[in-house]
């Protein structure tokens, strides 16, 4: 026969996966539940209180290219403070010299 656990120790594990993000095949292995049992208590508690069960909002193309860009530029401004940095780095080990 299969175990039995309390109310307040599912919502417990199924609030390890929904509110610290814990990831549920690592929360079913530690605590020796199997994964499909452990998918119905976050199911359940996501319904209890009603959180959306998407964890990604959804993106247009055009959002998506611009998030992209953005990151591109940050990449971009990045690499050259890093340039700048070495370079100022190099001065100053040359001149202890």
């Amino acid at each position: 026969m299969g175990k039995h656990y309390d109310y307040e120790y599912k919502e417990y594990v199924a609030k390890l996966v929904v509110e610290e993000g814990r990831k549920g095949t690592e929360v079913s292995y530690e605590l020796d539940i199997s994964y499909g049992t452990l998918c119905r208590w976050v199911q359940r508690y996501k319904k209890k209180y009603k959180i959306d069960s998407t964890h990604h909002k959804h993106v247009t193309p055009s959002e998506h290219e611009k998030a992209l860009k953005q990151q591109e530029n940050e990449i971009k401004k990045l690499k050259e403070e890093n340039e700048i940095l070495k370079k100022a780095m190099h001065i100053f080990t040359k001149s202890q010299k």
